[in-house]
């Protein structure tokens, strides 16, 4: 992991604390994927903490120097996906996140503690 990629994971972990994001987890998944380096995986309590998490998250991207960020998803989805790169980040609703178990599609991925 690089500093830059530190300092940016950094800052996305903060702007969703703050948001009071619930089990933010940040998977490596650079050695057994070629699509990313980093999964950040989060949920909100309902859909309006979810856009809060969604904006929050593109702000600290923003503010960290990438601009070109792609969201999917949107308002009223229960999932948003956010495409930075070498990070993706997920949101979504408690229910969506139970549902689809993105942590165990990607055990084999190394949880990273900041």
């Amino acid at each position: 992991m690089t500093d830059k990629e530190k300092e940016v994971l950094k800052a996305i972990y903060k702007a969703l604390d703050e948001k009071k994001a619930e089990n933010i987890k940040i998977i490596d998944i650079g050695s057994i994927s070629v699509m990313t380096d980093y999964f950040i995986i989060t949920n909100g309590n309902n859909q309006p903490q979810v856009d809060a998490l969604v904006d929050a998250a593109e702000d600290a991207l923003l503010n960290a120097g990438l601009k070109d960020v792609k969201v999917e998803g949107g308002k009223n989805n229960g999932w948003t996906l956010i495409d930075a790169g070498n990070m993706i980040i997920h949101i979504f609703t408690k229910e969506n996140r139970d549902f689809y178990d993105l942590e165990r599609i990607w055990s084999d991925g190394k949880v990273v503690e900041l």
